[in-house]
C-alpha cells in the first residue's frame, strides 16, 4: 500500500492545492478509512473565503472537509466491531470521554472535542483519513458512500429535531431551506410532525422542499413570513419553530411565528453575534429557545432513516467534483453556492 496520498490543503484564503502528503496509520482503538465521498459544508467554505470562522484561524495549511463516508482497508490494535471492507460513515467529532458534557451524554459540548476540518486538525479532502471505533459507523448495502456522507448534515436536523422535542401531530416551521434546512424538515416528518412549513426566498429550494414532505412553502421575498405562517395555523403559530438560515431577520421571525407556549430551536448561525430580539413577546408567550451545538448520539437513527428511505438526502446533492478539482469545487461554492443545494466531492 502506498505511503503517501493525495490531498487538497488550504494555505490561505482563495489558496487550495492537490498535493501529495504521508498517508496515515491508524492508532489503537483506530482504523484506516479510504474516503469515498465528502460534502462541501459551509464551515468549508467560510475557511476558503476568509481563512477563520470566529476564534478558529487557519494559521498553518489545513485539510478542510468533515461530511464523510468510506471504506475501512485497516484496523488498530484493539478494534474489535470493525473490520476491513466494512462501507462507513465517519461522526468528524471526537470528544475527550471523560468530562461533564461526555459523561452526561452531550459529548458535543466537550471543550476538548477534536473536530475535523476545524484548525489545527486536518480533515476529509483526501484519499485516506483514520477514526476512532467508536465514532466510526457502519452503513448497510442500500445505502450509497455519498448518503453515507450526508449523515453529518442530517444528524444536524436530527438533533435539532431532538432538542425542539417533534412529536406525532406537531406543527413546525423551517426558516429556511438551504442544506440543513431540508434535513431538517424530512427529519421533523420522520418524528411524525404532521404540518411542515418551509419559508426561503429561493423559489427553486421550496419547490424541493415540497417534494421533499413540507406541506406548505413560503416565499419570503414575495410574503411576509411571520404573517403567512400565522394565516397558516389559524392564527396560532407552530408548536416548534427551527431556524436554519443563520441570518438575522429569520432569527428574529421565530419570535412571531411561534405559539405561545412553543418551542423555539436556533440551529443557523447568523454573521453578527449580538442583534435585537423581541424579549418581552418571547417572555409573554413564555416560549423556550434552545441552541444546538453540532449533534450527539444521532449517527445511528440518521442512518437508520435514510436507511429505511424515511429520509432523502440524495435530492439534496446537485454537483459533484472529483477530488483533484477541490480548488474549482470550493471556488464554485464561495462564488455561486446559491445555484447548489449539496456538492458533493469524489473520492
Amino acid at each position: 500500500m502506498p505511503q503517501e496520498m493525495k490531498a487538497a490543503i488550504l494555505y490561505k484564503p482563495g489558496d487550495v492545492r492537490i498535493e501529495m502528503v504521508p498517508k496515515p496509520s491508524p492508532k489503537a482503538d483506530e482504523v484506516l478509512i479510504r474516503v469515498k465521498a465528502v460534502g462541501v459544508c459551509g464551515s468549508d467554505v467560510h475557511y476558503y473565503r476568509s481563512g477563520r470562522i470566529g476564534s478558529f484561524v487557519v494559521r498553518k495549511p489545513i485539510i478542510l472537509g468533515h461530511e464523510c463516508a468510506g471504506e475501512v482497508v485497516a484496523v488498530g490494535r484493539g478494534v474489535k466491531s470493525l473490520k476491513k471492507g466494512d462501507r462507513v460513515a465517519v461522526e468528524p467529532g471526537v470528544p475527550c470521554r471523560r468530562c461533564l458534557p461526555c459523561r452526561t451524554g452531550r459529548y458535543n459540548l466537550c471543550r476538548d472535542v477534536v473536530f475535523l476540518a476545524t484548525p489545527p486538525v486536518d480533515g476529509a479532502y483526501c484519499e485516506y483519513i483514520t477514526s476512532p471505533e467508536d465514532f466510526t459507523f457502519k452503513i448497510p448495502p442500500n445505502m450509497t458512500f455519498e448518503e453515507g456522507a450526508m449523515i453529518e448534515p442530517l444528524s444536524v436536523g436530527v438533533h435539532a429535531c431532538n432538542r425542539g422535542q417533534v412529536k406525532s401531530g406537531d406543527a413546525v416551521v423551517v426558516l429556511g431551506a438551504g442544506p440543513i434546512g431540508l434535513v431538517t424538515l424530512q427529519a421533523a416528518r420522520a418524528y411524525g410532525a404532521t404540518r411542515v412549513i418551509a419559508a426561503d426566498v429561493d423559489s427553486k429550494r421550496l419547490a424541493l422542499a415540497k417534494k421533499l414532505g413540507a406541506t406548505d412553502v413560503v416565499n419570503a421575498k414575495k410574503k411576509d413570513a411571520v404573517k403567512e405562517v400565522l394565516r397558516l395555523t389559524g392564527g396560532l403559530g407552530v408548536d416548534i419553530a427551527f431556524e436554519t438560515a443563520g441570518a438575522v431577520p429569520t432569527t428574529q421571525q421565530t419570535i412571531g411565528v411561534v405559539r405561545t407556549g412553543g418551542v423555539i430551536v436556533w440551529v443557523g448561525l447568523a454573521a453578527t453575534d449580538i442583534f435585537p430580539i423581541d424579549v418581552m413577546t418571547a417572555i409573554c408567550k413564555e416560549v423556550d429557545i434552545r441552541g444546538i451545538f453540532r449533534y450527539a448520539n444521532t449517527y445511528p437513527r440518521a442512518i437508520a432513516l435514510v436507511a429505511q428511505k424515511r429520509v432523502n438526502v440524495k435530492a439534496l446533492i446537485t454537483r459533484r467534483f472529483p477530488l483533484a478539482q477541490v480548488p474549482a469545487a470550493l471556488a464554485f461554492a464561495a462564488e455561486q453556492g446559491r445555484k447548489a443545494i449539496k456538492i458533493m466531492i469524489t473520492v
